[in-house]
């Protein structure tokens, strides 16, 4: 029994359409993220906000797994173990492809919740400022998503799944985002087997035992073979 917790950053997505932060021209791009993803941005003006998250859920509803994807899928449905999803990404290609076990650290495009009571819901595909919550009728829902100064979602889970991980992978991360950027130390601290896989090396790529790059479509399905034929 092999227990793999795998952290999924915004570069296995990219091929499948869903830009990255340094993508020039994609959405992030045309945006400050002091004015779209913070708190103070929401406050400012929530009418900018909602745009441009519609814009990205109609994005991500649009696009389609990756062979990155589909690879950890099959992994999780295989494998004589535990494989548990780290994701950052807001997008719902892991579920897309198949995978059941994800936790998603940085919420979902998909989910919408108030402001006010916390009352969590579907997101309708068009969100606005005067949208009443369902449950206490204050405009003021937001998408479930994790801005910049917020805490990330199921921290303690991640924390006992990250003591308890043989192997620890991470996919398409920059490295520099905290908290998800020290979890390869967790994993390490633990005894952990740690791995990333990855365009090009990550600001914390020493810190990791083991590095391979490349796409994700090719060298993630490549490393999920390997594992399922140990």
């Amino acid at each position: 029994m092999t227990n793999i917790v795998i952290l999924t950053g915004a570069g296995i997505s990219a091929e499948s359409g869903l830009g990255t932060f340094r993508d020039e021209g994609g959405l992030w791009a045309q945006h400050r993220i002091e004015d779209v993803a913070t708190p103070e941005g929401f406050a400012r003006n929530p009418q900018l906000v909602h745009d441009f998250y519609n814009a990205r859920r109609a994005q991500a509803a649009k696009a389609k797994p990756n062979a990155a994807h589909v690879a950890l899928a099959k992994l999780e449905q295989n494998l004589d173990g535990e494989v548990l999803i780290v994701t950052q990404n807001v997008d719902s290609l892991h579920e897309k492809a198949g995978s059941k076990n994800v936790l998603h650290m940085h919420g979902a495009l998909n989910k919408a919740c108030c402001a006010a009571c916390d009352l969590r819901w579907d997101a309708p595909m068009v969100m606005s400022p005067s949208d009443p919550c369902a449950g206490c009728d204050t405009p003021a829902t937001r998408p479930e998503v994790v801005w910049f100064g917020e805490m990330p979602f199921h921290m303690e889970e991640i924390g006992l799944a990250l003591s308890k991980a043989d192997v620890f992978v991470s996919i398409g991360t920059s490295g520099e985002v905290y908290p998800a950027a020290n979890f390869v130390a967790e994993a390490d601290h633990f005894g952990a087997h740690t791995i990333e896989l990855n365009l090009e090396p990550s600001a914390g790529a020493s810190r990791f035992s083991e590095c391979r790059f490349g796409p994700a479509s090719s060298i993630v399905p490549k490393w999920v073979e390997e594992e399922l034929n140990r």
